[in-house]
């Protein structure tokens, strides 16, 4: 069998095992049993796909698609939602994700005005830097300020003359990401929680939601 022959079978088994779990979690047996492959190769190769977040394994030992699939329908969801917190705010509207010790950013729709916050898709910054890095550390203080008002702010921390409030999105009980409000401070009239808060807890509640409907496994 020629490399490229050999590529190919190993990517049917990955696109099987996929589909597979496309409604819901399996175990690897139940996996073999949809795919007609051995148990031996489903966990494998399950396993594998578990350390690259193309599946994720349950507490029960079954498998479910991952967080790369989560994290692009994530993209897909908020940026009309942010769009929306944008134009209701006149701010820059992000969506942020945790990877490891540091926070990406999925989405943003940029303020139309000339001075503005703004940094591209992509971008990566240590946690807990920022009202999005509190929160998605679960930092203490900002934890206890989101079970007191749905948000967490950040005043001048990480970048002197910005600030920033962030709102959880919860998936099924999972913190799956951080809606944010990024602002210059000259814009500020209370603070970035209390101006901007009640909306960026909206819009993740409203993503949360879209998210929902579309039954991720």
């Amino acid at each position: 069998m020629s490399d490229r022959e050999g590529g190919n079978r190993m990517l049917e088994r990955v696109a099987a095992i996929l589909d597979a779990v496309e409604t819901g979690p399996a175990s690897a047996s139940e996996i073999a049993r949809r795919t007609k492959l051995s148990v031996s190769t489903v966990h494998r190769l399950a396993l594998s796909m578990v350390d690259f977040e193309f599946l994720r394994r349950d507490s029960d030992g079954r498998f479910r698609r991952g967080a790369r699939f989560v994290r692009s329908a994530l993209e897909n969801a908020a940026l009309p939602i942010l769009t929306l917190l944008r134009d209701s705010t006149d701010e820059t509207a992000q969506l942020w994700v945790r990877r490891g010790d540091d926070r990406v950013c999925l989405a943003t729709v940029d303020s139309t005005q000339v001075l503005r916050a703004a940094l591209p898709a992509g971008t990566r910054q240590p946690l807990p830097a920022g009202s999005a890095g509190r929160l998605l550390a679960r930092e203490e203080e900002a934890w206890a300020s989101i079970e007191r008002h749905g948000w967490v702010e950040s005043v001048g921390v990480r970048t002197p003359g910005l600030g920033s409030v962030s709102a959880p999105v919860w998936l099924g009980g999972e913190l799956v990401g951080a809606i944010c409000v990024a602002v210059p401070l000259a814009r500020v009239e209370d603070g970035p929680g209390a101006d901007f808060g009640a909306q960026a807890v909206e819009a993740a509640t409203t993503l949360a939601g879209v998210m929902m409907t579309l039954r991720l496994p």
